[in-house]
């Protein structure tokens, strides 16, 4: 369920709680409270999760990059210990 639909449904629960008696309204309430708080924790946890798999992908293709090219000077260097001249 996306963050819209989610608000929309909350709205719609609080809009329906009128019909319901006092005792049992203020519990409604606060379970609805607390529910857009989980929510709301939910969806900054994942937006961090976002950020770090995209730190983390990047990370990645530096490293990759890194190492391609590592590899190329090693290849160049071990052509030059050998007495062939690189490409």
């Amino acid at each position: 369920m996306d963050d819209v639909n989610f608000r929309e449904k909350l709205f719609e629960l609080l809009k329906d709680i009128d019909g319901v008696t006092t005792p049992e309204k203020s519990k409604v309430i606060q379970l609805t409270k607390k529910t857009r708080q989980g929510q709301d924790m939910l969806q900054q946890k994942l937006s961090n999760l976002q950020q770090s798999l995209d730190s983390l992908r990047l990370g990645l293709k530096y490293l990759i990059f890194d190492l391609e090219a590592t590899r190329r000077e090693n290849n160049d260097l071990r052509k030059r210990l050998d007495g062939n001249p690189p490409r």
